[in-house]
């Protein structure tokens, strides 16, 4: 049996007033994620480990099955390995966002949604006058870039700009953590601190007279006016999930998120990149429903992520946010179970998000999200749509962490 794991990036939500006290899942009309519970099993999974934060580099290397405390390192070097970066041993790597600042407070964690192109010619001009033999800024995808710091420290407090829209920046620029050590060959993390939050400021300054973000101002669109370096660490140690799990013989990972396909990169899978996936609602689902289908005809395994959701949440954008559930039910679900089930081999199907992403706090949210698994010799439990409410009265109960992979690999 082949398996398939489509994730909704941030899909759960809470209650909204506004759509009758419905969460976007429940006012969307989804009848191919409603088909796959009804027909399936559902359950509710923590994804967050105590002591972690609800980010989706901890969500998704956790439903894949990782002990984060084993393996966790942050955004910076997953990213690294998606765009292709190799990571020397004294390197620390670390997630920069290019962000919106309206004068002392954070408007956007996106820069007015950049383009890759856009967020080349930034990044190049900032490493062309900040980059050094210590310092590299390294192109990603959209605003997500990255920083590399070499020799420095892990040790280190960061805000992550999606968790903090509408507040003061001053108070969220980098500190070291408390009681940590030195290490030899290192920055110190107050260093390595001071070093981070310098940067932060010239940015601003290089980046304010920039004739792209003059001509953004002139036109009245958000400028791109600081970058904001956030989730850090070292090259991470991570077995295959080929490694891990003897079902999976070779696998593929699917996303427009340079974060995602890093986690791939190390779980062993190829990166299969979507012409015209954006990581955003306006995103190549026919594409991705495609690239999907073919990765199963010769892979066992595919990790099929859609971002949208997540990114339409951190707007506070309700009525995109339902629109995306759709996309994702209509155009991606719907199709690739009608293709599916004319094959002889069958294929398990798992459908969720790795956290919630409520759009009336625009933040993560470390909760239990929803989940489904389907595949057409399934005894189906009683539930009989996909939402948040009914997928927590499904027959798997609460399960924690790596236990999702482990009942999903039993078929």
């Amino acid at each position: 049996m082949k398996h398939i794991i489509i994730l909704g990036d941030g899909m759960s939500d809470h209650p909204i007033a506004r759509l009758g006290g419905k969460t976007p899942l429940e006012a969307a009309y989804t009848p191919a994620m409603d088909r796959l519970a009804r027909e399936g099993r559902s359950g509710l999974l923590a994804t967050i480990p105590d002591g972690f934060a609800p980010g989706s580099e901890v969500a998704n290397t956790a439903i894949l099955g990782y002990d984060l405390n084993d393996v966790y390192e942050g955004r910076g070097p997953l990213e690294a390995a998606s765009i292709g970066y190799e990571m020397s041993p004294d390197d620390m790597a670390i997630r920069c966002n290019i962000i919106t600042l309206d004068g002392e407070v954070i408007k956007n964690h996106h820069g007015g949604h950049l383009t890759t192109d856009e967020g080349n010619l930034l990044i190049k001009y900032l490493d062309s006058q900040l980059g050094s033999d210590r310092v590299k800024f390294i192109t990603g995808i959209q605003y997500r870039h990255l920083l590399v710091i070499r020799g420095g420290s892990k040790y280190i407090e960061c805000a992550p700009p999606h968790d903090h829209p509408g507040e003061l920046w001053r108070p969220l620029m980098v500190k070291p953590m408390r009681q940590t050590a030195d290490e030899p060959g290192r920055l110190s993390p107050q260093e390595t601190a001071d070093l981070i939050n310098n940067l932060i400021l010239r940015s601003q300054q290089l980046l304010a007279d920039h004739p792209f973000n003059l001509a953004r101002q002139a036109a009245g669109k958000p400028t791109a006016n600081s970058i904001w370096p956030w989730s850090g660490g070292y090259r991470p140690r991570m077995l295959t999930l080929q490694q891990s799990y003897p079902q999976i013989k070779s696998g593929t990972v699917i996303s427009a998120v340079d974060l995602i396909r890093g986690i791939g990169h190390y779980a062993g899978l190829r990166i299969e990149i979507v012409p015209g996936a954006t990581g955003l609602a306006d995103t190549n689902y026919e594409g991705k429903a495609k690239a999907a289908i073919d990765a199963l005809r010769s892979d066992d395994f595919v990790f099929l992520h859609v971002e949208a959701t997540d990114e339409a949440g951190h707007d506070g954008d309700i009525e995109l946010k339902t629109r995306a559930i759709e996309y994702l039910d209509h155009r991606i679900v719907a199709p690739l179970i009608a293709e599916i089930e004319k094959w002889d081999e069958p294929v398990c199907v798992a459908l969720l998000p790795d956290h919630a992403t409520p759009v009336e706090k625009r933040i993560h949210v470390g909760e239990p999200v929803p989940f489904t698994i389907w595949h057409r010799d399934i005894t189906p439990d009683s539930v009989d749509s996909y939402t948040e409410a009914t997928c927590a009265r499904g027959s798997y109960g609460l399960l924690k962490l790596n236990r999702f992979m482990e009942e999903f690999m039993k078929y």
